[in-house]
């Protein structure tokens, strides 16, 4: 089995090569190639992930590789885990909105616009090299804004499943409040990428005994925490949202915390530069403890499954992966990509049914969707009139000045990533 993982040069690389390692007999790979044009980074990043599949006893060889072409030939699954323009891009993302008095953040709002107006032509071309080279490859999208990705990604044909590791991460929260297993753990996992709810948390399966009612009453003071909610808000709703909602439900807040600190942009690249020096060490032989704070936890459990699932190997039969609607919520278009469980096999994911869902929920769903359609319209043709739609129909932005500063802004910070700018 051959694996490519394209931005192999991410800090973030080491997490999945621990998983590749852990759980090699869920996902037997030979060959794991490892993309980037940073040459600098990808050795380092490499050194160690050979040095952690040396430690483990895996048999798999690690290929480095700036050649797209040489990478995706044989591959049986391609990952994408890439940023275009850096941690500097993603620091002007989470700035220039807070100008405007918007929330300023990589995935959400004009920030989260910015990067799939930079993103998606870059996927895309890269996806159709995929398709010349080895047509039968599973795409497996972790790039963020991962809903807008992956729906381009559909749009175009590719055989693709988006993947975030936001519900893995609330199943090991809860099986650890629960002292059970996390795979004795079923979420009712329902909404859009980065704009999800936790309607149901059921032991043993989709027909499993919904113990959120007694998650909530037992551990509402720390699952609120963990959201930075108020717990009073989190009992009113009787449900746990994603942690993003909190843009949402607190968004001036959020404006006000966000204008008193520095960037997560910022935190990241100095503790990339750490990891890079940590990585060039000889002597590393696994992934260190800092990386845990650089983000994306259970990443690498995630991928792995869901890998191993596509490929026809021991996979988990039901996995939260972002797949086409299909009349899974009548309340959005067939071709909107929603984040749901699914049945994940070889032919793909097949999203399970959804209980009727509460229209505080299904409208704020309805709206995000239209802006993703609107967004990838913009990502796909540009233009000035289509970037300002797109921030226009947004709930966090919603008026006509904001709107037009925004994409003033949006267009001065981004014109080298813009084709027609």
């Amino acid at each position: 089995m051959k694996l490519t993982v394209v931005g192999g040069g991410s800090t973030y690389t080491p997490e999945l090569i621990d998983g590749f390692a852990r759980l090699r007999d869920t996902l037997p790979v030979e060959e794991l190639v490892l993309l980037d044009p940073a040459a600098e980074r990808l050795e380092l990043v490499g050194g160690l992930a050979r040095r952690i599949f040396a430690r483990t006893g895996h048999p798999g060889r690690v290929v480095t590789t700036g050649d797209l072409d040489e990478a995706v030939e044989g591959a049986d699954a391609v990952l994408l885990q890439l940023r275009v323009g850096g941690q500097a891009a993603r620091e002007q993302d989470e700035t220039w909105p807070l100008e405007c008095g918007c929330v300023g953040q990589e995935t959400t709002g004009a920030g989260g616009l910015a990067k799939a107006l930079r993103t998606v032509p870059v996927v895309l071309d890269i996806a159709e090299r995929v398709r010349r080279t080895n047509p039968r490859a599973w795409i497996i999208d972790f790039t963020n804004p991962v809903g807008i990705v992956t729906r381009a990604l559909l749009k175009e044909g590719h055989r693709a499943v988006g993947l975030c590791n936001v519900a893995i991460g609330f199943q090991r929260k809860f099986a650890a409040l629960l002292g059970v297993t996390p795979a004795d753990v079923h979420l009712d996992h329902v909404g859009l990428n980065h704009l999800t709810w936790e309607t149901g948390v059921r032991l043993g399966g989709p027909e499993g005994e919904n113990v959120l009612p007694e998650l909530l009453t037992e551990h509402d003071e720390a699952i609120a925490a963990d959201l930075r909610l108020p717990r009073s808000l989190v009992n009113r709703l009787g449900v746990v949202p994603s942690y993003y909602l909190r843009y949402y439900y607190a968004h001036d807040e959020v404006v006000r915390e966000l204008r008193t600190k520095p960037s997560r942009a910022t935190e990241v690249a100095a503790m990339e530069r750490e990891l890079l020096r940590m990585y060039g060490d000889p002597a590393l032989e696994e992934k260190p403890a800092l990386l845990a704070r650089r983000g994306g936890a259970f990443y690498s459990e995630a991928a792995v499954d869901l890998a191993a699932a596509l490929l026809g190997g021991s996979g988990s039969p039901y996995q939260v992966v972002n797949a086409y609607n299909h009349g899974t919520l009548p309340f959005l278009p067939d071709d909107a990509v929603i984040e749901v469980q699914a049945a994940v096999g070889p032919h793909g994911p097949t999203p399970l049914p959804v209980p009727a869902v509460d229209p505080l929920y299904a409208g704020l769903m309805a709206n995000v969707t239209a802006y993703e359609e609107l967004a990838l319209d913009a990502a796909l043709r540009g233009g000035r009139d289509r970037v300002f739609r797109a921030l226009l129909s947004h709930p966090l932005i919603g008026q006509y000045d904001y709107a037009d500063a925004l994409t003033d802004r949006l267009i001065a910070h981004n014109r080298e990533h813009l084709a027609w700018a």
